[in-house]
């Protein structure tokens, strides 16, 4: 199976935003979505969760056109944190729970509970769980707002931004967790991100946009000085230390 878009057009009030997106990425992999601000990264996430309707084109996951299902069956196949959420007024464990919705009919069932309790375990949360979301800094939440995705099981997670409010050290560690559930799920998880360095710890392809297309896709390959120029006008030397690829501008 493959997850695929296919001619994404999206525009606001006539003003093209997006024109002509196109991929195919497996069950697995992460995928890094990188661009200047304004040239279209968080549209496209909104897109492929339904969130806005493009004036065309598809999102197809496992064989099914995502604008053409039913809400709950699409709830089921995407899990979405937006950069910016407003906190519930309600515990870390409820919020996470509440994540389980397209899946509970009346009430939450033992398996509910179980998986609730795997990711707060996987995102390290077990120290949160009686809080209420009001008493967590910006970079706490943001871990339950992706522990809530997650616990949806779906087949593509979509992160806008995820380690804009996080520390170094809790920026590493979530983009390592990333990694690992993407291959231990065989969840494909798309990231917005402006670290380029921090996608490279990430990522496994890479979507470098600009003015609302695709300007370049592939692997760590594409993030060469080259098209580092040609997206962001920025003049930057790629190395490598210690076996992990490395940009710094000049």
């Amino acid at each position: 199976m493959t997850i695929s878009a296919r001619s994404i057009h999206f525009d606001y009030s006539g003003n093209d935003v997006l024109q002509g997106i196109e991929f195919n990425f497996k069950p697995g992999e992460c995928i890094a979505i990188l661009g200047t601000n304004g040239t279209g990264k968080s549209t496209l996430l909104k897109c492929l969760d339904r969130i806005l309707k493009p004036s065309q084109g598809d999102f197809v996951i496992n064989g099914k056109n995502i604008h053409k299902i039913k809400a709950i069956d699409a709830a089921k196949e995407i899990g979405y944190v937006a950069q910016y959420n407003n906190k519930p007024l309600m515990t870390v464990f409820d919020t996470i729970l509440l994540g389980r919705k397209p899946h509970i009919r009346w009430t939450a069932t033992e398996n509910d509970l179980k998986i609730v309790n795997e990711i707060i375990e996987q995102m390290d949360l077990q120290d949160y769980v009686y809080r209420n979301m009001n008493e967590l800094s910006g970079g706490e939440a943001q871990k339950v707002f992706i522990a809530r995705a997650l616990v949806q099981k779906p087949s593509v997670l979509l992160l806008d931004e995820p380690t804009s409010s996080l520390d170094i050290k809790n920026q590493i560690d979530t983009v390592k967790l990333m990694r690992h559930i993407a291959r231990t799920q065989n969840i494909t998880v798309f990231a917005t991100m402006h670290d380029m360095n921090l996608s490279l710890r990430f990522a496994d392809k890479f979507l470098l946009l600009k003015e609302g297309t695709v300007y370049v896709s592939g692997g760590s390959e594409v993030l060469n000085s080259e098209n580092i120029f040609a997206v962001y006008g920025l003049d930057a030397v790629v190395g490598n230390i210690n076996g992990q690829q490395v940009i710094v501008p000049v």
